[in-house]
């Protein structure tokens, strides 16, 4: 202990381990925080600086339903947050639609012979539905028709899961796009949309301004570093945990990771906040997981992407923020223009910088493509989709995230609760916050909800709040919010059809 004070060991300096640490440090409690990166804080969430351009990991909007989250970041970064309009639109066909949809865009984009194919495939699965909604594919058609199924849903889908939609249950259309048919989104494109009287009533698919940090969303985070280090806490780059041993006599954390020497250094402390995923947390916790949380630990599994990010002339083709290219004859996913997130991303106004992303799985042919054939496989695909000439590209970089977003069969919430009793009855001290230390497929802010939720625990010495009751949407509900799911919190993603 430290005059009173507990030791806090950090595994992670993503957003919810530098929310916890920040937060643990203004009340004296030391930290350390350990960092497998060499380079860089923020996690996902960090910005890649190549030759003065900034590259956006995933594209960070800064926009939250929780007050306290809005705060933290005001209280970091404060006039360094821009305000930014939103933009984005889907690529398809050749085409670009509006997104979210305008309904007279896209009937006149798709044409009259195509849109009254929609429509009549539309009132044909009205008329006839199919009876037995086993895949995504059965569902989403049920409510939009065949045709505006494979326009709107199919092709960017398989792109992000790796997964066909026939094989993608049911169950997760129906929780991730409840409530929406053809009709409601007629009826939202339609209608003007009003700003909600407050935050936390609005949709985040569908908000039109947010905040975005000048130099991308790393600045928050190296920032938030800056600040822990500045009140006395230490935060280690380059540092991969290899060991977190609980000693149940002296009631004490004992944790050992490399450096990039090949060295081994030890932390001690009280208390241990993991935010790096489960499947390797469980791998080297001492004492040994019993064996089958140690199975249901190695099953979870995650996607991976990667983003080629290329320099370029500016000839103002892309003003969106970001499109979805949901065309089958290309294989990027997502193009982000990071110029129109913040004008700062580019240090040469004569020139933008583009992140296209490609969903894969770590080792598969793209991930292990090297980076000057994904270059060209990149500079080909913008050109076939309109928004440069590769002649206009001056340079490139690939960025690789693994583990980016959690995948699972249907299994998954089992394997997590499995790990999580076993956790409860052996490891005293032991909070598993954010995306991957929890195995949630949320978004930053909900990450730091639950390390602010953590660190509050900590601070009162006793647990009183459950970050597991935070959802997507950073809120926190001591209700269950969905049967047979009490209290996890679990974002249902795709799962298999079953047999």
């Amino acid at each position: 202990m430290s005059e009173g004070h507990p030791r806090v060991v950090i595994l992670g300096a993503g957003p919810a381990g530098l929310t916890a640490a920040y937060l643990l440090s203004k009340h004296g409690i030391p930290v350390e925080v350990l960092e497998a990166d060499p380079v860089y804080v923020g996690g996902i969430a960090r910005t890649v600086c190549y030759k003065g351009f900034h590259f956006d990991v995933g594209g960070h909007r800064f926009f939250s339903k929780s007050k306290e989250v809005e705060e933290f970041w005001t209280g970091i970064l404060g006039d360094d947050l821009l305000e930014r309009p939103r933009s984005s639109r889907i690529f398809y066909n050749g085409r670009f639609f509006a997104y979210p949809l305008k309904a007279f865009d896209a009937l006149s984009k798709l044409g009259i012979a195509e849109s009254t194919l929609c429509m009549l495939s539309y009132l044909r699965a009205r008329l006839r539905p199919q009876t037995d909604e086993r895949s995504f594919e059965d569902w989403v058609s049920n409510r939009f028709g065949k045709r505006l199924f494979r326009i709107f849903f199919k092709t960017y889908t398989e792109k992000v899961w790796g997964m066909s939609c026939k094989e993608i249950s049911a169950d997760w259309a129906a929780q991730r796009i409840r409530g929406l048919s053809l009709a409601t989104a007629l009826k939202n494109a339609l209608l003007p949309r009003h700003s909600p009287n407050n935050r936390a009533a609005a949709i985040k698919t569908l908000i039109d301004t947010f905040r975005y940090p000048r130099l991308g969303p790393g600045m928050m985070w190296e920032r938030c570093a800056a600040e822990v280090r500045r009140m006395g806490g230490r935060v280690h780059l380059g540092r991969r945990v290899a060991g977190c041993r609980y000693h149940a006599a002296a009631e004490q954390w004992t944790v050992t990771a490399s450096t990039p020497s090949g060295q081994q250094e030890t932390f001690t402390g009280e208390h241990v906040i993991s935010s790096i995923p489960i499947h390797e947390l469980g791998g080297f916790l001492e004492p040994e997981l019993p064996e089958d949380a140690l199975a249901a630990s190695l099953s979870l599994r995650y996607r991976d992407f990667l983003t080629v990010g290329l320099i370029l002339k500016d000839r103002n083709l892309f003003p969106d923020n970001w499109i979805y290219i949901h065309d089958p004859s290309v294989k990027v996913g997502r193009i982000q223009n990071y110029k129109s997130w913040s004008p700062e991303m580019s240090p040469d106004p004569a020139f933008c910088c583009y992140g296209l992303e490609y969903f894969c799985f770590a080792g598969d042919g793209l991930w292990t493509t090297p980076d000057t054939g994904l270059i060209e496989l990149a500079k080909s695909e913008l050109e076939t989709i309109g928004l440069a000439r590769a002649g206009d590209v001056v340079d490139g970089c690939v960025i690789r995230q693994p583990k980016a977003y959690p995948v699972y069969d249907e299994q998954y919430s089992a394997h997590v609760d499995r790990v999580r009793r076993a956790l409860a009855t052996g490891y005293p001290h032991l909070h598993l916050v954010g995306r991957n230390g929890m195995h949630k497929y949320n978004n930053q802010d909900h990450a730091m909800m639950t390390a602010m939720l953590a660190a509050r625990n900590i601070i009162a010495g006793r647990q009183i709040w459950d970050p597991w009751l935070v959802n997507q949407d950073a809120e926190y509900h001591e209700a269950p919010r969905s049967a047979g799911q009490p209290g996890s919190g679990l974002r249902m993603v795709p799962t298999r059809v079953r047999n």
